[in-house]
C-alpha cells in the first residue's frame, strides 16, 4: 500500500509532477495517494522525495 507521511510531507510536489497518476497535492499543500497502483512512477516518486515522506 502506498502512503505519503503528512507530518514529513513539505508539499514540494515532486511526486505529483512525476507519477500524477497516483499521487496529488492537496488543499492542504501535501501530496495524497489518489489511486493505488503499482506502477514504474511510484518506484521514481519515492527515490525523489527529498523528506522520504512516501512509503509502499
Amino acid at each position: 500500500m502506498i502512503k505519503v507521511n503528512k507530518e514529513k510531507c513539505i508539499g514540494c510536489g515532486l511526486c505529483a509532477t512525476i507519477c500524477k497518476e497516483v499521487f496529488a497535492m492537496g488543499k492542504d499543500g501535501k501530496a495524497f495517494v489518489k489511486a493505488q497502483k503499482k506502477i514504474p512512477c511510484v518506484t521514481e516518486a519515492i527515490e525523489s522525495c527529498p523528506v522520504t515522506a512516501i512509503s509502499e
